[in-house]
């Protein structure tokens, strides 16, 4: 399987998002935010950063770079994509998913081992998990309050759309402590946690077992390996 990870100016998740798609055992593929070719890869990721410095709001520059044209076509049609922080920010500006990302309630940028719990398990990349497990995942932003209007909030928990939910503290001021969604089809998920920096052990987050050890964030990247082969 090939997957490709976008590169926009100001991205500097996206080695890290290669290194995790090639420990799953795929193949990562380079893609340049200036281009409309997808190079025939298999699924997509919006990796993390700061896209064109944030400026505007935070991945809405982004959202109308050229291969976001060819990425929105290819979502649409089913492939699947994951948008990790900066690229969480990028589907929603896009509107591949609802709602909005704002600035941290506490005005502060936030760096932690985020535990999670998993909401659903009906999409490209969280097949693997089990449903109400408990994981940590890094986090890392300065913009990750997650908005929307009470009707939308109603409508991504009465259809099952919230993928993940923060546990023990909410990082950020996001509402009804979501941290993470899906669409409809299942094939597009966006969260603000980096799973790409719990894929190996030694440089994880810390576990009852061993310091470092944590590797949570591998199962989003064989999850969509395995959507692959069922599919």
């Amino acid at each position: 399987m090939r997957i490709g990870v976008v590169t926009f100016p100001g991205s500097l998740d996206d080695r890290d998002a290669q290194r995790a798609i090639r420990l799953a055992g795929a193949e990562p593929v380079a893609l340049w935010h200036g281009t409309h070719d997808l190079m025939g890869v298999d699924a997509i990721v919006l990796p993390g950063g700061f896209s064109y410095g944030d400026y505007l709001r935070c991945g809405a520059i982004a959202a109308r770079s050229p291969i976001m044209a060819e990425v929105i076509d290819a979502a649409n049609s089913g492939m699947p994509v994951l948008g990790i922080c900066n690229g969480f920010q990028i589907l929603v500006e896009a509107h591949l998913l609802p709602g909005g990302l704002i600035r941290n309630d506490h005005g502060d940028f936030i760096r932690r081992d985020q535990r999670l719990r998993v909401e659903s398990t009906d999409s490209a990349w969280t097949n693997g998990f089990e449903l109400g497990q408990e994981i940590t995942i890094p986090l890392k932003n300065g913009e990750g309050g997650f908005i929307a209007d009470e009707a939308t909030l109603d409508r991504l928990e009465g259809e099952g759309l919230v993928a993940f939910r923060y546990l023990d503290v909410n990082p950020n001021g996001s509402l009804r402590d979501i941290a993470g969604l899906r669409n409809e089809r299942g094939n597009v998920v966006g969260l603000m946690p980096h799973p790409e920096h719990a894929v190996e052990p030694g440089f994880g987050p810390n576990t009852p077992q061993a310091m470092r050890s944590g590797v949570d964030g591998l199962t989003f990247f064989t999850s969509v390996l395995k959507q692959s082969v069922l599919n």
